[in-house]
């Protein structure tokens, strides 16, 4: 069975434009498993931060700043986009922001919180924009019934792209720890690397992906483009009131994804303060998840377009709170891998099965502009998470455990959330 069916994609698109696409996936996974997940969350709390007893909170109010610039900008660059015509030069422009970002985490070291809290500004803030805009292709690339596994084959091609990055980088680790270098000399190498395959992969999707969205305007109209986009905007949360399912989903986004985030940002922190792992170790953790996460986001994308995306996501909410309570259990590293492997399988499935029902419930006509509102829902949540979690080691003096307890708190909510969606009348409303 190919691994694109030309039954499963759209009129006129060929399948390389697919492999592009899902190649961008495969480029920008590598800066979450590297920089956010495995080594330069890690890094920041241990040396540029020196150990401190504010460092964990920096670390998350950082990343929660980073995210609030998109739950500020991201609707509105979906809006413009779609007046424009413009996602992929958005998508371009975006990449190599993220690209610069990188390069500047590797000139961070210690005591450098300035630079780093900079670095990271530009380079997550960048990644967000990319990750919402490059999800806003999918609804023109695959069939409304076959949504679920195209999206799965951009997440799997996604996790093989992160494990790339982070096993070059874990090999570059391991080697310079055998030279005796120090942290502040192999982890901004760790960064380079993760920039440049950044950029090399990313030439696929600028190369083989078509932008098949049309100017809204004319072109001696689009002048005021910005006021244009706000406007829209403005005139989309006013018309909610015709997309209930839309807002639920929403809603289910920034409770369940509050608790990812935790796993993102804080998995690599969690491991070394709580569990006393090393920093390898960790990386190899890490590399665990992704393969899980790859093959959890390929099989789940199949199940759900037959059992229903509402019910898949429902299961794998159900697999986060499982998840959870095995970190808060865990006292030695057996039963924290196998938290890490069911967290993994859990991710490519969730992050999945919520891209492919954004794309059912989006109208076709505003795919940038709902899929912006998608990432401000993931990005507040990617506040709330690592903020929660943050406040809650500082106010107990480092108590990781029951921070990561009271993570699983979030998935309970995304349940309850999901409860009232109905994706029928939803689809319907997108259509009219």
């Amino acid at each position: 069975m190919p691994l694109f069916p030309q039954a499963l994609l759209n009129p006129g698109v060929q399948k390389r434009e697919v492999f592009g696409w899902a190649m961008y996936d495969f480029a920008n996974s590598g800066y979450t498993t590297v920089v956010l997940t495995a080594v330069f969350n890690a890094y920041f709390v241990g040396v540029v931060a020196g150990n401190a007893d504010w460092a964990t909170l920096a670390w998350t109010l950082t990343v929660a700043a980073s995210n609030a610039l998109l739950v500020l900008f991201m609707p509105a660059l979906g809006a413009w986009s779609d007046l424009h015509g413009a996602k992929k030069k958005l998508l371009a422009a975006a990449t190599v922001g993220c690209v610069l970002g990188c390069a500047m985490l590797a000139a961070c070291g210690r005591g450098d919180v300035a630079l780093a809290v900079a670095a990271v500004l530009v380079s997550n803030a960048c990644y967000g924009v990319g990750e919402s805009l490059i999800a806003a292709f999918l609804p023109e690339l695959a069939r409304r019934d076959a949504m679920g596994r195209v999206s799965g084959w951009g997440w799997s091609f996604g996790y093989f792209g992160g494990m790339l990055t982070l096993g070059l980088s874990l090999a570059y680790v391991l080697w310079a720890q055998a030279q005796g270098q120090r942290a502040e000399q192999f982890v901004p190498v760790t960064m380079a690397i993760t920039g440049v395959l950044y950029a090399v992969a990313s030439l696929a999707t600028f190369i083989l992906l078509r932008e098949r969205a049309q100017p809204q305007q004319a072109a001696a109209d689009r002048g005021t483009g910005v006021v244009d986009s706000l406007r829209r905007l403005r005139g989309s949360w006013q018309a909610a009131r015709r997309y209930p399912d839309f807002g639920r989903l929403l809603a289910c986004t920034v409770a369940y994804q509050a608790g990812i985030a935790v796993v993102v940002a804080l998995a690599a922190v969690y491991a070394e303060q709580a569990l006393g792992f090393k920093q390898t170790e960790t990386m190899a953790l890490i590399f665990l998840v992704n393969i899980a996460s790859a093959l959890g986001a390929f099989a789940f994308g199949y199940w759900q377009d037959r059992a229903g995306h509402k019910r898949t996501l429902g299961w794998t909410l159900v697999g986060w709170i499982a998840m959870t309570l095995l970190a808060w259990a865990a006292t030695g590293p057996g039963l924290f891998w196998c938290a890490a492997v069911l967290a993994g399988l859990c991710m490519g499935s969730s992050q999945s099965a919520g891209r492919a029902l954004v794309g059912l419930l989006a109208p076709p006509q505003r795919l940038a502009e709902f899929f912006g509102l998608w990432t401000l829902a993931t990005r507040l949540a990617a506040i709330a998470g690592p903020v929660t979690y943050g406040l809650v080691t500082w106010a107990t003096g480092g108590n990781h455990r029951l921070a990561i307890a009271a993570t699983g708190l979030f998935f309970v909510l995304g349940l309850v959330l999901l409860k009232p969606l109905d994706l029928q009348r939803g689809q319907g409303a997108a259509a009219a």
